[in-house]
């Protein structure tokens, strides 16, 4: 299986990163968002993100002018169709990632290989939806995707090896470094990094410390880059959610319950980073604790 067009759906921040490493990669990347706007800020995200790289040396005007060209978007999801890989990179909710491959399989090379980036819900699930479940598989990057070097592949029940090595082959292209993981609720570093935010917002929940002295214990006494709350709201606090729902529902394991603080602030819309406000408010020039 040659691999050399990816289309990519969802422009949104794990769309345009995978975006950036493909097309740098020498792969022409087709990606379609359902808003307009979307698409044409991911564009302008991924010219901005290349020139830092340039700054920095670590690559030259001309890579960048070249996986520029190599981007192309479209608001039709089956323009996709004759790409030789998919990467579905949607928002983090199994109905809508139905929706997706039932609408571009009609539309789809015989050859074409599907994968989601999905941070946890069933490679075996979503392909049994599709008319190729041997083609489908898990392609879980990283955030940011640009800098993290792990791809974690998730081989459905039913994937094939080809299937399996050739997105293998690709991760390498990309310069990046692939980990296999069983189809299980999470997978492998979600299953492990989900807990332990979770545990840490329980640890706030119960008074046990504050937003500060949590994030900075974890810093410190565990040589973390960043704090476990720091780490949720970069991730998205419905995301984190998501994910955590996923383990308890999946697992039926008291050990994964959502903390309900976690819960709250999902209700409350205060989702971290990209809504000013989660466990820090991000609205002054200084993220200030919440709690």
């Amino acid at each position: 299986m040659t691999i050399n067009s990816v289309g990519i759906v969802g422009a949104g921040q794990m769309g345009n990163g995978i975006a950036h490493v493909f097309a740098l990669a020498g792969f022409n990347v087709k990606m379609t968002d359902i808003s307009e706007d979307a698409l044409k800020a991911a564009v302008a995200l991924i010219d901005r993100n290349l020139d830092r790289q340039v700054s920095k040396g670590a690559i030259d005007e001309a890579a960048k002018a070249a996986a520029m060209q190599r981007i192309s978007t479209t608001g039709t999801l089956t323009e996709l169709g004759q790409t030789d890989l998919i990467i579905e990179a949607a928002t983090e909710r199994e109905t809508i990632k139905q929706a997706i491959f039932e609408d571009l399989v009609p539309h789809l090379k015989p050859e074409t290989i599907l994968t989601s980036n999905t941070s946890s819900i069933s490679i075996t699930r979503l392909a049994s939806r599709t008319d190729r479940p041997e083609k489908f598989m898990g392609f879980h990057f990283m955030n940011p995707v640009p800098v993290m070097q792990l791809v974690e592949l998730i081989r459905g029940i039913a994937t094939d090896e080809p299937t399996f090595r050739a997105c293998q082959d690709v991760v390498k292209k990309l310069g990046k470094t692939s980990t296999a993981s069983e189809d299980f609720p999470a997978f492998i570093v979600n299953r492990i990094l989900m807990p332990m935010i979770n545990e840490a917002i329980y640890t706030l929940y119960e008074g046990v410390g504050s937003v500060q002295s949590i994030d900075t214990s974890l810093k410190l006494g565990a040589n973390h880059p960043m704090g476990p709350l720091e780490l949720a709201d970069f991730i998205g606090l419905d995301t984190c959610l998501a994910i955590m729902n996923v383990l308890h529902d999946g697992l039926a394991d008291t050990k994964y319950r959502p903390c309900p603080l976690l819960t709250k602030y999902v209700e409350a819309g205060w989702l971290g980073r990209k809504s000013q406000r989660g466990f820090y408010d991000y609205r002054g020039e200084v993220p200030v604790p919440t709690r």
